[in-house]
């Protein structure tokens, strides 16, 4: 029997595709092992969203070399699509897998062993219109799946090169992910996130279904399918939340009450340069509309520091935003240059020490957020889903996340994992990693 081994970097999308491409080879035959075993097969999902990822790609394609000289390495994903050029004159590698060819891997794999000869599948991503069939009916957590449903983007910020890598919005057949969900269900999860590169586009090819309705019609159907008992849904844009689709969504018992907006910056200014299409008063608003829709919702974000251009009267209004905002958790990103995009082009490049020492604010306020959140949350009923058994002074408990994703720990029930458990925050069901507890 061969033995295969992967590595993913990069997003949730990444790492369901990721799956995806394991199954295959196990539905083929395939032993999977430990990256860091000698196997025959090499598989690493790459990444380009920034110069480190790059690197790392870069690393983890000759670790998988020197680790077995005779195996069949495979890279595949953003960084091929980028770089394909210089991979094709790298040794290290047998086999290149662009974006939306990554169900091709078998056929690759085959290929490669009956010719011999180095393999290359990449297309024009940006006139790709189908979504590739690539499906995984079991992830590598227990309770929680994620299931990817659109892939591609439009949004062109200033930043980014993915939409030059993952090519235009492309969405999945409800039928296919219905399918999915069913066979997770029947598998056990009890809850799935709903993920894309760009989620809030769903169903909008042709531009002309606005306001979420496919989304929204999507998570319909999946509250529908029995066995699921959570939806969570990946990052979402803020100008898909209006005070109708917040009501709809509010409709759904299912769905957690945890929403991930893209913020990026909270100046107008640097949004503008950064075209995105919202003002921070705009961002508010929507994060308002979220609050009197849910009780006490978790707000999440991502937010860049050192833009070009980003002043420190622009960080200044970025940080008395957030603080404003009050968000659960903050993913606080450093500006990384990328070839290829309006900023990398700009004037006014912020040092490293600069990027860093903003950083380091913003992260701290980040922690001083989330606890103050938590707080916020005592004596509100919710639900566990229980991931893993634990231990502490006061005996064995079982932790996981509450629907607002909050890491918690209950010593109620049975202490099995894949449980629902409802409480009392702050009396049955305790907040993790929480200063005094």
């Amino acid at each position: 029997m061969k033995k295969a081994a992967f590595h993913n970097l990069g997003c949730k999308v990444n790492a369901y595709e990721t799956e995806a491409m394991q199954q295959q080879l196990e539905e083929n035959g395939y032993e999977i092992v430990p990256f860091s075993e000698k196997a025959d097969v090499y598989v690493i999902n790459t990444c380009a969203v920034t110069n480190v990822a790059d690197r790392k790609s870069r690393q983890m394609i000759h670790r998988a070399r020197s680790q077995n000289p005779a195996a069949v390495v495979v890279a595949a994903g953003c960084y091929v699509q980028e770089s394909a050029g210089s991979l094709r004159e790298d040794l290290a590698v047998d086999i290149l897998l662009g974006n939306n060819r990554k169900g091709q891997l078998l056929e690759a794999l085959r290929e490669y062993e009956n010719t011999g000869e180095r393999e290359s599948r990449l297309s024009d991503i940006g006139r790709e219109s189908l979504y590739e069939p690539l499906r995984a009916d079991r992830t590598g957590e227990h309770t929680r799946a994620y299931i990817k449903v659109q892939d591609g983007c439009n949004q062109f910020c200033s930043y980014c090169i993915i939409p030059y890598l993952r090519g235009r919005v492309r969405s999945r057949r409800e039928e296919e992910i219905l399918e999915e969900t069913r066979a997770l269900a029947a598998r056990g999860y009890r809850e799935v996130v709903l993920t894309g590169i760009h989620l809030s586009s769903y169903g909008q090819e042709d531009y002309r279904e606005a306001g979420g309705e496919r989304l929204l019609a999507l998570i319909r159907q999946v509250q529908e399918v029995e066995g699921i008992r959570r939806i969570r849904l990946g990052s979402l844009e803020p100008q898909i939340i209006t005070e109708a689709f917040a009501q709809e969504l509010a409709s759904v018992p299912k769905l957690c009450p945890h929403f991930h907006l893209s913020l990026q910056s909270g100046c107008g200014e640097t949004l503008r340069r950064m075209n995105r299409h919202y003002t921070p008063q705009e961002y508010g608003e929507k994060c308002q509309i979220l609050r009197e829709a849910f009780d006490r919702p978790a707000l999440t974000t991502d937010v860049i520091v050192g833009f070009p251009g980003e002043t420190p009267e622009e960080f200044g209004q970025t940080e008395d935003f957030v603080a404003g905002i009050g968000f659960a958790q903050m993913h606080i990103f450093k500006y990384s240059r990328r070839k290829g995009t309006r900023a990398d082009r700009m004037e006014g490049q912020v040092p490293e020490p600069e990027k860093a020492s903003r950083s380091a604010r913003l992260l701290k306020l980040s922690r001083e957020s989330r606890d103050a959140y938590i707080r916020s949350l005592w004596g509100k009923e919710t639900e566990l889903l229980t991931e893993e058994a634990k231990e502490d002074g006061d005996g064995p408990f079982m932790a996981g996340h509450i629907g607002e994703y909050i890491e918690a720990g209950t010593r109620a029930g049975s202490l099995r994992p894949n449980e629902i458990v409802r409480g009392i925050f702050g009396v049955d069901i305790f907040p993790l990693n929480f200063p005094g507890r």
